[in-house]
């Protein structure tokens, strides 16, 4: 029998229930920072001291939340038989994988990775243990470091696999975003026509017309548990 392919697309609000705070919840400021000042590549350049401190302080945080409901959801769909499992996700946390998600492309990049600014394509893997950085650090290759995250006003380099994934979509979930962060919010248009979407939001956002949205207007863990009983339907 053909597997279901199931592709969702997260925002902050699967993280939400988990604790995971963003510069949005401090009316963009960070310590008094504006957010472009820690998260664009012109703050990068202008203070690289700062902008790794910045995500030091992220880190620490994700280190002492764990993933929630919705999160551990997902993944037990991804190891039902019936299902193709794909998560797209603007969230650089990694709760998606420590839940058990085996298949997550990140758009926005990834928290506990640095990258050389010499070579994007070169990225090292940071552990618990040794997560804080500076602009004095240096990977194996001896390259300068930086957070390996998708900084304000740089491309978007996986935005392309990701819409490969919506347009092959049985199904499309898009949980927790305000649809308001491009390009990760035209996914929707991408998705094939006739598809079924779900948009799991407790306060969702215009779809702007796209057809055949179901809204599920619950946070991301009450919104999982329903959406869960509609596939099994779907499958009999």
């Amino acid at each position: 029998m053909k597997k279901l392919k199931v592709v969702f697309s997260t925002g902050a609000g699967v993280s939400a229930e988990s604790g995971v705070k963003t510069f949005r919840d401090a009316d963009g400021l960070w310590e008094n920072y504006p957010v472009m000042q820690v998260a664009s590549a012109e703050g990068f350049a202008a203070d690289p001291a700062l902008v790794h401190e910045f995500y030091n302080a992220r880190r620490r945080q994700l280190l002492e939340v764990v993933p929630n409901e919705a999160h551990r959801l997902i993944a037990e769909l991804e190891e039902d038989s019936r299902f193709d499992v794909k998560v797209i996700t603007q969230n650089i946390d990694d709760l998606h994988e420590r839940a058990g998600s085996k298949d997550v492309l990140h758009l926005h990049g990834e928290l506990m990775k640095i990258r050389s600014v010499k070579d994007e394509d070169y990225v090292e893997e940071l552990s618990a243990d040794d997560f804080e950085t500076t602009p004095e650090r240096r990977g194996r290759n001896g390259h300068p470091m930086r957070p390996h995250i998708v900084f304000f006003n740089e491309a978007v380099p996986n935005i392309t696999p990701a819409m490969q994934l919506a347009a092959e979509a049985d199904v499309f979930v898009v949980i927790g975003t305000s649809l308001a962060v491009y390009p990760a919010a035209g996914l929707m248009s991408c998705v094939a026509k006739g598809t079924p979407i779900y948009y799991i939001d407790p306060n969702p956002a215009s779809t702007g017309g796209v057809a055949n949205v179901t809204v599920i207007r619950e946070k991301a863990s009450v919104g999982m548990k329903k959406l869960v009983d509609i596939l099994h339907s779907k499958l009999g």
